[in-house]
């Protein structure tokens, strides 16, 4: 098993939901809606001064959906140039 953090702009967050859920039909995921922080690049703090917002995506899922959603992600990415998208993979043991 293996778990997904996704980072990204608001700007692309319907953008890579409807892609994973094409793609990777049984995914299960959480969302935090807002995430407000500093990144590489620029801050996204929600403010006058730094408007803009990310959301945090959360998943485990098998290691064979791996390589697909690598793929949306890069895809995204190349799409987006300019939004920040961030994706960490880790791996993952189920203890329940």
């Amino acid at each position: 098993m293996v778990r997904i953090e996704i980072i990204a702009n608001q700007s692309v967050h319907d953008e890579i939901i409807d892609a994973l859920e094409e793609y990777v039909p049984c995914i299960l995921y959480t969302v935090i809606p807002i995430a407000e922080g500093r990144g590489k690049g620029s801050y996204k703090l929600g403010t006058s001064s730094w408007p803009e917002t990310n959301f945090v995506l959360f998943s485990y899922v098998q290691e064979s959906d791996l390589e697909k959603i690598k793929a949306i992600i890069k895809a995204i990415k190349e799409k987006f140039p300019d939004e920040g998208i961030k994706a960490f993979f880790s791996n993952a043991e189920d203890l329940t």
